[in-house]
């Protein structure tokens, strides 16, 4: 069985973002611009990457 993953990159600085925003990129182990994670493709991964799409770009992976 394939596990998806996504690949995040924070993109856009949290300067002038919410709090909540900069929690959420915090979870998601994002600090600075340029940073990467990979995080499995779960619900709950989703609905942190739905609060922020204009500050983090996303790439979808499926490992073999």
């Amino acid at each position: 069985m394939s596990e998806k993953t996504l690949f995040v990159k924070l993109v856009r600085s949290s300067i002038g973002a919410k709090p909540k925003s900069r929690g959420t990129l915090r979870a998601l182990g994002l600090k600075k611009i340029g940073d990467t994670n990979t995080l499995p493709d779960r619900p709950e991964i989703r609905g942190m990457i739905a609060r922020v799409p204009h500050l983090i770009s996303v790439e979808e992976s499926t490992d073999a």
